[in-house]
């Protein structure tokens, strides 16, 4: 696999403050900025400019919230956000350093990226509907959608997923690819398979899990039951979401599902607080995720 150069700026030299991307000869050009810095990011000549936006916050159990928006001048729909919208606390501008993405264009992103963060699945939409895709001419759908392609690479690296689907099963298996690890609760029904690809733990479609997640114990910490709401938070969202599907009173995974941890896999499958992931998950050979992760390391 050939390599990637992405270049970061620091605008303000801190981590935290307003941050540029692009990719050397890519016509595309992102900038990231928090809430508390919009009008820096408004007073840039991106803001001018015409293009797509994100933006981004968490509720109240950590699950990220995501809305997608196009306009011919990015600074006036902003604007209006700041006033309109109170759930998000990071924003993103996509333009083009040449200026050539016309209002077109940016309909088409739109509609197509919010398309992409339905399939992956990461992230809560908060978009009421979804655009269908416009026509465009032959060549412009090509540019597009490379323009696509090359966003899907740069926003992972500033931390942001919401885009980032996983790669097709046709597609050659990358270097660094796991092997199948198995987790099994035979008490509970559980028998589910995951791999880590691309840096992710992913739980694999059509792993038996448990069909219904239990309510807390009373006897719980405040930080266990804390625990217990969110992984069941996730396991209610997975299951709105059609991620999870439950037929004849067993649960099944209907399509693969990134999660952040082998630990928090386990825990959402087996309908537990909290699940050691490292040690649970275990591959053919007999050995488990986290002897697989130190490969290399004895």
């Amino acid at each position: 696999m050939s390599g990637k150069q992405i270049k970061l700026f620091l605008v303000e030299g801190t981590p935290g403050g307003l941050t540029t991307a692009e990719i050397p000869n890519w016509t595309g050009h992102v900038v990231t900025a928090s809430r508390s810095d919009i009008a820096k990011l408004l007073s840039r000549d991106e803001a001018e400019r015409t293009g797509v936006y994100f933006l981004l916050g968490s509720s109240e159990l950590g699950e990220t919230r995501c809305y997608i928006g196009e306009a011919d001048v990015v600074r006036d729909r902003l604007k209006q956000h700041v006033k309109g919208k109170d759930f998000w606390d990071r924003v993103v501008v996509v333009t083009s350093k040449d200026a050539n993405i016309t209002k077109a264009h940016g309909r088409y992103l739109e509609a197509r990226l919010i398309a992409l963060v339905k399939q992956a699945g990461r992230v809560t939409v908060e978009n009421s509907q979804a655009p269908d895709v416009p026509k465009l001419p032959e060549a412009d759908v090509s540019d597009m959608n490379e323009f696509v392609a090359q966003l899907q690479i740069v926003l992972p690296v500033l931390g942001i997923n919401a885009i980032r689907v996983k790669p097709s099963p046709k597609a050659p298996a990358e270097p660094q690819e796991s092997p199948v690890f198995r987790l099994l609760n035979a008490k509970l029904g559980v028998d589910a398979q995951a791999q880590q690809v691309d840096g992710e733990f992913t739980v694999l479609a059509g792993s038996k899990i448990v069909a219904v997640f239990p309510p807390g114990s009373p006897k719980h910490s405040a930080s266990t039951a804390k625990q217990h709401a969110a992984r069941h938070a996730e396991f209610e969202r997975l299951l709105a979401d059609g991620s999870i599907v439950v037929e004849d009173g067993n649960g099944r995974v209907a399509r693969d599902i990134v999660f952040t941890s082998p630990s928090a896999a386990g825990s959402v499958l087996q309908g537990r607080a909290s699940c050691n992931g490292r040690i649970e998950w275990v591959a053919s050979d007999g050995k488990t995720f986290g002897a697989w992760e130190k490969r290399g390391v004895d």
